[in-house]
């Protein structure tokens, strides 16, 4: 497999030559649990300022962490798919450092013994092409609170519902080399904690951030003066900070000039980074491990539970659902992308086990996906529910209705159950099925039927008849005449065979 490194097209154009750029990301992904690392607080997203904090997030005098177990669990299951081992032990130690919005005055992560060691994932990059990235560790620590700049004119406010909240800091080596490697890493990693359950992954909400670390260097040389680019939560800041930054440090180093270690923020609206501050090392943190909580110990039964009970992998999924399922490669690519539609789509295959699953896949993907996204609606939030769609497709895929009329069956179904009270909703197959009839939506597939319909035509256009025998293309005249006579009912299939038989062609 090659690694990034031997991409050596990816390279940013200088004047005074090619310049590799070498880039290293730490993922914070917000740990799917109820409560927070250290105390039973909510971490439910919105909700009013400070509701929910405990004593020991607002570090009120006395107040002690208690671990909470599930994190823990999350982060094992984690560094499994990570293709890690965990360690056996690990420690909690308290970084030092200032923040309003960090009560404490420290944040509690760890350094030294993380929970999970060294380990991997494999990504599939431009051009289909595979590479491998490496894991430095991964880290469980405390999230911060929220300051609020633009809530009062003269002072800034501080919400705590974030602090406390667990975070698994996943830290990568410095193996990537380009903007878009960056990105299918990302997009990688967040499928796998979205399938695996351990982060919803959540870009809006801030439960799945990245800094990254770029520094550029001839190729071949060591490695440069690097700059971290705090806190990017979508494909398209990552990329675009990566590509920002890299050309800012060659036009430095081509003037003359030095890379200054520092951290700094990405200004979208400008598509450029701007210094935030010096760098920090790790002994101006001042390390030392949290008096106030033990050593986390893991027994072997206890990661050995862990494992066994791990949901199937994605990687694993997409197989079965090319293979067995006999969707397209793009296909089974889009609806494993999101957690959610891989759900849905598995929902509706067993809703509906008489439809090919690749008819299903379609409708999902082109016709209720598209509707959803334009009304900005998630699958829980649909109008439509699972039953209706898989009768829709079940009868499109029989010939009951055609594509028109199942397009116009799932429009009349989405009308129906967002109208305003009293309404007459969609809710089942049999609501579909009446919903056929008394639209008048039914297919001609009657061959004798239609057949009645092309003699018709046939007897009434005999110059037609003659200019379609010499000329195959006039047949599309015919399939629309026949549609028109029938109100658009035909069966366009069965036109087509009966047309082509009955000219010879």
């Amino acid at each position: 497999m090659n690694t990034p490194a031997q991409k050596n097209s990816k390279l940013l154009k200088g004047a005074t030559g090619p310049w590799e750029v070498v880039i290293g990301m730490e993922v914070h992904a917000q740990v799917a649990s109820r409560a927070k690392l250290f105390s039973g607080a909510s971490t439910e997203f919105g909700g009013e300022p400070n509701a929910h904090v405990s004593l020991v997030d607002a570090a009120m005098p006395g107040m002690l962490p208690v671990i909470n177990e599930e994190c823990v669990r999350q982060a094992v299951r984690t560094g499994f798919w990570l293709n890690a081992i965990p360690n056996a032990r690990s420690v909690f130690e308290r970084k030092n450092y200032f923040y309003p919005d960090l009560p404490q005055g420290y944040q509690i992560s760890q350094y030294k013994s993380p929970i999970i060691g060294e380990g991997f994932v494999d990504v599939i990059g431009d051009n289909d092409e595979p590479f491998r990235v490496g894991i430095e560790r991964l880290h469980l620590e405390q999230d911060a609170g929220k300051s609020l700049h633009d809530e009062h004119a003269t002072v800034s406010l501080v919400d705590l519902n974030r602090s406390g909240v667990a975070l698994m800091e996943i830290v990568t080596k410095p193996d990537l080399r380009w903007h878009t490697d960056a990105v299918h890493f990302f997009a990688r990693l967040r499928m796998l904690l979205q399938h695996l359950g351990t982060c919803d992954g959540d870009m809006e909400k801030g439960h799945l951030r990245a800094d990254v670390n770029v520094s550029v260097r001839k190729p071949g040389f060591a490695l440069g003066t690097r700059c971290e680019i705090k806190n990017l939560n979508s494909f398209h800041f990552i990329s675009d900070a990566i590509q920002s930054e890299g050309e800012r440090q060659v036009e430095i180093l081509e003037g003359g000039g030095v890379i200054d270690q520092e951290t700094r923020l990405f200004d979208p609206d400008k598509c450029e980074t701007r210094s935030m501050r010096s760098k920090e090392e790790a002994h101006d943190y001042r390390y030392f491990p949290d008096p106030d909580l033990l050593p986390l110990e893991l027994t072997q039964r206890f990661i050995d539970d862990l494992k066994a009970h791990l949901p199937e992998h994605p990687d694993h999924k997409r197989r079965r659902f090319q293979s067995d399922l006999g969707l397209s490669v793009y296909d089974a690519g889009v609806l494993l992308n999101e957690k959610d539609r891989t759900d849905e789509f598995e929902k509706w295959v067993g809703l509906e086990p008489t439809v090919p699953p690749k008819a299903l896949a379609n409708w999902l993907i082109n016709e209720h996906m598209g509707r959803l996204n334009r009304e900005n609606l998630t699958f829980r939030q649909s109008p439509v529910p699972a039953i209706v769609n898989t009768e829709i497709v079940r009868l499109f895929a029989n010939s009951s209705v055609s594509s028109t009329g199942a397009k116009t069956l799932y429009l009349s179904a989405w009308e129906a159950n967002t109208a305003p009270p009293p309404r007459t909703p969609v809710s089942n197959a049999d609501d579909v099925r009446k919903l056929v009839v008394s639209s008048g939506l039914e297919q001609v597939s009657d061959p004798s039927a239609i057949k009645a319909l092309v003699d018709d035509i046939f007897a009434k256009n005999p110059d037609k008849v003659g200019d379609a025998k010499s000329n195959p293309k006039a047949i599309g005249w015919f399939v629309g005449q026949v549609m028109k006579a029938s109100g658009g009912k035909a069966n366009p299939q069965v036109v087509n065979e009966l047309l082509r038989k009955r000219l010879g062609t």
